[in-house]
């Protein structure tokens, strides 16, 4: 029978050979550090009409209850980094870089089922789920815990290698491994991200997502309004924003992705404001129909531009 330590070298080899970046490995329990510190955000109504956030409190915080009988939490980091980034001079509108190139959930939920598949062909039949931002798992804080990185000021994952731009999904399954630990909080005393946000959504270490412009553009629904005190402070931001990485330092070191799935859309670059004005259902389900900005729908995205032009 395999060691723990063998079946842990393993899962490793299968998550570099399938293009991740980064593997940690986390024991399945309970994140009693982090059972208050999400009441408290709850109560607070940072998560704004997130109503989502307040369902499935004890499987968001244990990952037993989420997959019964399971031991082990592996963190992945792709990174979707992008060789050319929009012009930001006014021309046209912001979209975050996670959004260029073809829907993540699609793109690594596949790598995700074929990681389960080399799994039971090398060490044997497991049980367990894979998860790529789509159920109450706290992706950013398995990651943290595998050491894979740490939660900066602005509450993204910051790896040291790579910067923060990179998608985070696991694996929670019933094989025992060898788990990572934790490394250290690199943020000194910058506060960039903190002073760099428009709609002051940051304070160190927290972020109230009802401010945050990406969940104006993204998680408020498209029937609903965005708040007039928001007005002239959007930076030109249609869908997401990315103003807290980009003036991150840490990000001197992103590296441009290596999958082809990622890959700009075309249009990002050549079109200008009155291109996205006066796009239409035909245009945007052909352009779009692949990418992560389905999600706000094109009434979403037309509530959005009409609210910053």
């Amino acid at each position: 029978m395999p060691s723990i330590i063998q079946n842990t070298l393993t899962i490793k080899e299968i998550a570099k050979d399938l293009g991740f970046d980064f593997c940690g490995i986390s024991k399945a329990e309970f994140l009693e550090l982090h059972a208050p510190r999400l009441e408290t955000w709850l109560k607070n109504q940072m998560h704004g009409q997130m109503m989502y956030m307040e369902n499935h409190f004890d499987k968001r915080l244990n990952p037993t209850k989420l997959v019964p009988g399971s031991k082990s939490v592996i963190s992945l980091l792709l990174n979707y980094y992008p060789k050319k980034e929009i012009d930001k001079s006014g021309e046209t509108y912001n979209i975050a870089k996670y959004a260029y190139g073809s829907d993540y959930h699609i793109v690594i939920k596949e790598k995700l089922f074929d990681f389960l598949f080399r799994i039971e062909e090398k060490i044997g039949k497991v049980e367990g789920r894979v998860f790529v931002d789509s159920a109450p798992v706290m992706d950013k804080v398995w990651a943290e815990k595998s050491g894979l990185g740490w939660l900066g000021k602005h509450t993204n994952l910051i790896n040291r290698e790579i910067g923060s731009f990179f998608f985070i999904a696991e694996l929670i399954i019933d094989l025992e491994l060898q788990a990572d630990g934790p490394i250290k909080d690199y943020c000194g005393t910058c506060t960039r991200c903190v002073d760099a946000c428009p709609t002051d959504a940051i304070t160190e270490y927290v972020v109230d997502g009802s401010k945050c412009i990406s969940y104006l553009t993204i998680e408020l629904k498209e029937n609903m309004p965005i708040a007039n005190e928001f007005k002239g402070k959007m930076n030109d931001w249609a869908f997401g924003c990315d103003i807290c990485q980009d003036v991150c330092p840490w990000n001197r070191f992103a590296k441009p992705t290596t999958i082809d799935e990622f890959t700009p859309l075309q249009e990002l670059f050549e079109w200008k404001k009155t291109d996205w004005e006066n796009m239409k259902d035909e245009t945007f389900e052909k352009v779009f129909s692949k990418s992560a900005l389905k999600r706000a729908k094109l009434k979403g995205l037309m509530r959005n531009i009409k609210f910053i032009a």
